[in-house]
């Protein structure tokens, strides 16, 4: 009985070290097939390679487990929702926050863009080789990055009748006539303040100021100068010296504005020439009288030769008048348009002595008509119709032959 319950005991112990055992070897064969039967993955994230081997079924499992939240704009190469096979490669991006301001007005973009130009392509952002960035469009793109886009718009330059488009981004205006290389003189002028920014809406106006000297000449009247000549008949005259016209020589300072004249000013004058007195001899010889003619006071009859009295003479005291002078009309008693004639004989009258329209002849004068009267003209008195002011100064006031001719 010992001897079976030895053996009895023995087998026992033998039986559960063979269970161990064979237990031993399913749990070594299960630990071996578990891990046999992962799948091996990698992961590149951010330049860097995560190779993992996982019973994971998809490959939103696997992000999970490496613990990667896929985002709204993030980049992923396969489908969350895709199988996991062994030797899958799975690219994942993260977006990148950029804010774009254009013209001071921000919009912010989630991308996985590499460089501004694709941010710019993916965005249908468009860039004109005017605008301005700040950055170059080759610039890779970091988490944060603020681009700054300034658009491009036209000026008009209107530099003295030219006008020309420019463009520009903004600045004020002298930095915009700067940059194109637009010079001002001194006397130039803007419409507007070289400090003034720039808007979409402006038009800048150069004008150009010029002041240059221009030397006018102009003659000048000679004088006439009678000289009494005994030798001469009175009544009669002699041209001594012809007389010349002098010249005088005007410094303008003359103001052009875009090429035309705006303002004139006198600066000075210079003789350029001297005038050359007119010399006349006017005869004083006198014959002697007869004792009918001493006889007739200030009035005489000269004869034509037929023996009938043919015109009246007398001897008046003469001024000069000119259609010009103040408060003149120009137009005579009888009508005569003195400024459409400015070289005609007219003499200023008293009717009571010389009827108006009578033919006269005035001694230095010459032949003229009484076509005029003076309200100081009266009696012995004539005023003589001249071209210019200066010519009735010259001429003062002289006492000279009058001949009624009819």
């Amino acid at each position: 009985m010992k001897l079976n319950s030895k053996l009895l005991s023995a087998f026992r112990t033998k039986l559960v070290i063979y269970i161990a055992s064979i237990a031993a070897v399913f749990t070594l064969v299960g630990i071996f097939t578990y891990h046999v039967t992962k799948a091996q993955v990698s992961v590149e994230t951010e330049g860097e390679v995560i190779t993992v081997r996982t019973h994971a079924k998809t490959v939103g499992d696997v992000l999970k487990d490496l613990n990667i939240k896929l985002g709204e704009h993030d980049k992923i190469s396969h489908n969350p929702e895709e199988s996991l096979t062994s030797g899958m490669k799975i690219n994942y991006t993260k977006a990148i926050k950029v804010t774009v301001s254009t013209d001071g007005q921000n919009q912010t973009y989630y991308t996985t863009s590499e460089t501004i130009e694709d941010l710019f392509k993916e965005n249908d952002i468009r860039i004109s080789e005017h605008d301005q960035v700040s950055h170059k469009e080759s610039a890779a793109l970091t988490d944060g990055l603020k681009v700054s886009i300034e658009k491009a718009y036209q000026v008009t330059i209107n530099d003295a009748g030219e006008k020309e488009k420019f463009w520009t981004t903004g600045g004020t205006v002298e930095e915009l006539l700067d940059r194109e290389n637009i010079k001002l003189g001194k006397l130039d002028r803007l419409n507007v303040k070289k400090d003034e920014e720039l808007s979409k809406d402006s038009t800048i106006e150069v004008t150009r100021v010029e002041k240059v000297t221009d030397i006018v000449e102009e003659k000048t009247d000679y004088s006439v100068v009678t000289k009494q000549d005994s030798s001469l008949e009175k009544g009669k005259e002699k041209v001594v010296a012809p007389g010349e016209e002098g010249v005088v020589a005007k410094h303008f300072e003359v103001t052009l504005e875009n090429g035309k004249e705006v303002d004139r000013t006198l600066i000075k004058e210079e003789v350029a020439k001297k005038s050359e007195q007119r010399i006349v001899a006017v005869g004083t010889k006198v014959n002697q009288p007869s004792a009918t003619t001493a006889s007739a006071a200030k009035q005489t009859t000269v004869s034509r030769g037929s023996g009938e009295a043919s015109a009246k003479s007398y001897y008046m005291h003469a001024t000069a008048y000119s259609a010009n002078c103040s408060g003149c009309s120009g137009v005579t008693a009888t009508g005569i348009d003195l400024h459409a004639n400015p070289n005609a004989k007219v003499i200023a009258v008293d009717p009571k002595v010389i009827p108006l329209g009578s033919k006269v002849w005035v001694e230095g004068y010459g032949t003229a008509i009484a076509g005029d009267t003076g309200g100081s003209i009266q009696g012995n008195r004539i005023d003589l119709h001249v071209s210019s002011p200066s010519e009735a100064s010259r001429f003062g006031s002289k006492k000279v032959q009058v001949k009624v001719l009819d």
